[in-house]
């Protein structure tokens, strides 16, 4: 038996275990295959990175936990980008899970910088009326949010002393896996002219396509490759990097498994005829 026959041949579990080291092993070490930063992407890091210190950023979660391993990786970035900017983060969600998603990301990336809660950053909380409540922020976040999810008096907030509504937020996203950032576009920018911009999953990204072309939103970063690209334009390669990395390596082991079979499909065919 020649080689192209022992490929034809080969035991299943290899392949298993090499596409088990493709995707594993980028998890584990930081590979750094070269990621290209795409327009949408670095105009939100622009816009953000052209504020000035003290300028409000207003992060809202609207996703659930099934999109973790995209929303996660997006916000980090945005948050240490925005807090080694020395902005002032204020943080809310219009789907329940967010909330919890939210706050543990605000406390955690925080901590990193050494800010402090209620000064340089505040998580508002959960609000269920999604029109309502982005509406009712356009007059009075106080009105809509009467305390934090800590529960202190947002009047009692340091931070919140100068934030009363849109007017005071220099730039808002939504870290969302649906069309809620249609309906931030829709009161939020077209009413209040808030600056805007979604961070979305990638089958979404699509849905967003036409108020980038008019203008409407400042950029988009969509799914975990617009996360890993917002990461190299921090320098701070981490989880949506090594994910690409996986993924690009699997990508590869597949397409090496479909070159390698055909051709020993193709090498051996007429020597099994008749």
């Amino acid at each position: 038996m020649n080689i192209w026959q022992r490929l034809r041949n080969l035991d299943r579990r290899i392949i298993f275990i090499l596409m088990a080291l493709g995707v594993g092993l980028p998890l584990l070490k930081n590979i750094g295959l070269p990621v290209r930063v795409t327009h949408d992407v670095s105009s939100v890091f622009n816009y953000i990175d052209k504020l000035n210190e003290g300028d409000a950023l207003l992060l809202s979660y609207d996703h659930d936990t099934g999109t973790l391993p995209e929303m996660v990786p997006m916000s980090t970035a945005i948050l240490r980008h925005a807090f080694s900017k020395n902005l002032r983060l204020i943080g809310m969600a219009l789907r329940a899970e967010g909330s919890a998603i939210g706050r543990q990301a605000f406390r955690r990336v925080g901590k990193e910088f050494n800010k402090e809660e209620g000064v340089d950053y505040v998580f508002l909380g959960y609000r269920p009326e999604i029109t309502a409540t982005i509406l009712g922020m356009g007059t009075s976040i106080e009105r809509v949010f009467p305390k934090d999810d800590r529960g202190v008096l947002v009047g009692d907030i340091p931070l919140m002393q100068t934030v009363h509504n849109y007017g005071d937020i220099a730039f808002a996203i939504s870290v969302s896996d649906d069309d809620t950032p249609v309906y931030w576009i829709n009161y939020g920018n077209a009413r209040y002219q808030l600056k805007f911009a979604p961070a979305v999953t990638a089958v979404m990204a699509t849905t967003f396509f036409p108020f980038l072309n008019s203008g409407q939103i400042v950029g988009m970063v969509a799914g975990l490759k617009g996360a890993a690209e917002y990461e190299r334009l921090i320098g701070r390669k981490e989880m949506a990097s090594r994910g690409m990395d996986a993924q690009s390596i699997a990508h590869l082991v597949v397409i090496g498994f479909i070159l390698v079979g055909n051709l020993a499909y193709f090498a051996t065919r007429k020597r099994n005829q008749p």
